[in-house]
């Protein structure tokens, strides 16, 4: 059975391990959504982590499987619309359906308890696979491209040169 809650500062440890073996190093083939062959070094840290949960606008929903964290994603208010970052799924937990839920819970929390008609994301343009997925859930391009973030380690260590994000949005007055 899944539950989610919000994160607290004792969790800092479990979702950076989370968050790494979903997107970094060999342990991350084991699921689709890595990035091991696109960036090598850290994907977040405990700093970060540790920012995020103590962010008075921010949150991170945790999904529990058996009360063992399988699942991340993190929200950002900002009045207008909502960040969505750092989701993460277990990679042993990837393909069973968990992703869908977590982001439904995301995105139920996003409009009822923030009222933000607008949840918007970052994705690596060159994960056609993944943002795809988001696509078969609701979420739109909105035809705008950010650069990334080189030489900052704390997001990786890019290997390649053509790396830019991809924003979608997704509408959550409509679900």
């Amino acid at each position: 059975m899944y539950t989610f809650r919000i994160a607290t500062i004792n969790d800092v440890t479990a979702i950076v391990k989370l968050v790494e073996s979903a997107y970094r190093g060999e342990a991350s083939r084991e699921g689709w959504t890595t990035e091991a062959d696109l960036l090598d070094g850290q994907r977040t840290d405990a700093d970060e982590v540790s920012h995020l949960i103590e962010h008075e606008l921010s949150c991170i929903v945790l999904g529990e499987k058996n009360n063992k964290l399988i699942a991340c994603v993190h929200l950002l208010n900002k009045n207008k619309d909502t960040y969505l970052g750092m989701f993460a799924v277990s990679p042993q937990e990837q393909g069973k359906g968990v992703g869908r839920l977590v982001l439904a819970e995301a995105e139920n929390r996003v409009f009822n308890q923030w009222h933000c008609p607008v949840l918007r994301m970052a994705v690596i343009s060159l994960r056609e696979d993944l943002i795809a997925w988001y696509q078969r859930r609701g979420y739109k391009l909105n035809g705008k491209i950010m650069s990334f973030p080189y030489g900052d380690e704390r997001y990786g260590i890019p290997r390649r040169d053509d790396l830019v994000l991809t924003v979608l949005e997704k509408n959550t007055s409509i679900l």
